[in-house]
């Protein structure tokens, strides 16, 4: 089967395996898993921050972020279709105590005058804003990236109103690949950041939050509240630290498989997309004029060995990763062609 539903798919290199055969382990809980304080040290230093976490997810870890930059009862701002808002079971609710303030951005990509009109005021009838939330690349807008000018602004602008901002980069080095700029400039401005080391880096398990020390001392709290206060995880950590140093420089390999299946898809008759918007390794198009929906295409999709998911019942989405060859995206194009073919 050709895999395009996530980068989440993707399964551990032999050069992990090896590593994670032969790992130094200890018990992290009480801070003593040697090859888990290398990674988290050496997390944060690529960013840029003081001190790193590892969690086992990337929920998990944007679910930390809010809890320690706010407090019950108060409101965050994000893009209305953020992860932290439509995938995440409304742990930022759940968890933290907090509204979130969806604004909406048709390319996903918020800037500061959209924020600022979302901040609400101090009054005896608002609920205050204390956190923004950036997605970055942002995943339901297909990979989007955030201009470095864009987000600089927004943080700056809501440091001066004494708001923190929390960068939801789960696929961050796909954003630093596509600008060219070293991750931790990505980085730099947000006071947390969380990043996935099991999507496009490919490690089987495992994300990353950093930040200022104090608050990640704090976040380690939350952590073992939520049940992610793991054990001998030096066999997980030793498969993100080659996840970490040796998979960032690959990635343009899939934002080239993308765009390559995002022009032959624009080839295709009823498929509506815009191969030019294509930034990274997320491709979504519109199906709607084939006749299919896309629960159905999905199944004929699978009995032709590609595995694709839909978002809704006219978008699906296609996620590039180090499992799928350009041989194997011509395949996958092939598949959905003939079963275009097939409903006409």
């Amino acid at each position: 089967m050709i895999d395009l539903r996530s980068d989440t798919v993707t399964r551990p290199t032999p050069a992990m395996r090896r590593a994670m055969a032969e790992a130094e382990v200890g018990d992290d809980v009480y801070r003593e898993d040697p090859t888990v304080n290398r990674l988290e040290e050496r997390a944060a230093a690529i960013m840029g921050k003081e001190a790193g976490l590892f969690v086992p997810t990337g929920t998990m870890g944007n679910t930390i972020a809010v809890k320690i930059h706010t407090d019950h009862g108060q409101e965050v701002i994000c893009e209305s279709r953020a992860h932290v808002l439509d995938w995440e079971l409304a742990m930022l609710a759940w968890f933290s105590g907090c509204l979130l303030r969806p604004v909406a951005a048709s390319d996903g990509i918020l800037h500061w005058r959209d924020i600022e009109a979302a901040i609400r005021p101090k009054s005896a009838h608002s609920a205050p804003t204390t956190l923004v939330e950036i997605e970055n690349t942002h995943n339901m807008a297909g990979g989007a990236v955030y201009p470095m000018d864009v987000f600089e602004d927004i943080c700056a602008n809501a440091h001066d109103r004494g708001l923190k901002v929390h960068l939801d980069g789960a696929r961050i080095f796909n954003a630093a690949c596509h600008l060219n700029r070293p991750v931790r400039d990505l980085a730099a401005p947000a006071d947390s950041v969380m990043f996935c080391l099991s999507k496009g880096l490919g490690a089987p398990v495992g994300s990353m939050l950093v930040g200022r020390a104090e608050a990640i001392d704090r976040a380690r709290g939350y952590r073992k509240r939520l049940g992610g206060g793991m054990r001998q995880a030096g066999v997980l950590a030793a498969a993100g630290l080659i996840a970490l140093e040796e998979m960032p420089h690959r990635l343009g390999e899939d934002h080239a498989n993308a765009r390559f299946l995002a022009g032959e898809l624009a080839k295709l008759a009823g498929i509506q997309i815009d191969p030019a918007r294509v930034q990274t390794n997320i491709v979504i198009f519109d199906v709607t004029g084939t006749g299919l929906a896309t629960t159905a295409l999905t199944l004929a999709l699978k009995t032709r060995g590609l595995l694709m998911n839909g978002i809704n019942p006219r978008q699906m989405r296609a996620v590039t990763h180090f499992d799928v060859s350009r041989e194997q995206c011509a395949t996958a194009i092939a598949a959905i062609s003939e079963a275009l073919a097939a409903k006409r």
